[in-house]
């Protein structure tokens, strides 16, 4: 159903790809919207070892909710900082492309807790954290992005 990678030797191992998406701090998510047209947004996120899904945070009303309530299908593409080889002026830059479906969460703690989860990619005050979270929290939707398929590769710009 998903694509092979053409240019296979700059193909990320998984391993690599999922670091990525564990440390780059943002992305873009893509989705179907209005008239049919892609819409992609900036989002930060926060990836779950445990249940391998993708989270985010949102307000619960917008372009974006309603374009996954019509279509739970999306992606999401990740890139690092890039780095560049002694002598050579050309980033090489890992990219992460994360293709699945939406879920949204329900449960009012398990929302809480994921916010929380989100807010340490940012910060370690904990109590920054908890007051956000008591004042955002009745507020914030919480969505899913369960993988289908996760591919990742390395570009070099030259």
């Amino acid at each position: 159903m998903f694509r092979e990678m053409v240019r296979k030797k700059q193909q990320l191992p998984e391993e690599e790809c999922l670091e990525i998406l564990k440390t780059e701090l943002r992305g873009v998510l893509s989705v179907l919207g209005d008239d049919g047209y892609p819409y992609g947004m900036p989002l930060n996120h926060y990836y779950c070892e445990q249940d391998g899904k993708l989270y985010f945070h949102s307000g619960k009303a917008g372009h974006k909710i309603d374009a996954l309530k019509k279509h739970c299908k999306a992606s999401f593409c990740v890139y690092d900082k890039g780095f560049r080889k002694e002598g050579e002026w050309a980033l090489n830059i890992r990219s992460v492309i994360v293709f699945g479906h939406i879920e949204f969460v329900e449960d009012r703690e398990e929302i809480y807790r994921l916010t929380g989860e989100l807010s340490r990619k940012f910060t370690a005050d904990v109590e920054y954290i908890k007051k956000e979270i008591e004042r955002s929290g009745p507020g914030t939707l919480m969505f899913a992005l369960v993988p289908e398929h996760i591919t990742g590769k390395i570009v070099n710009e030259s």
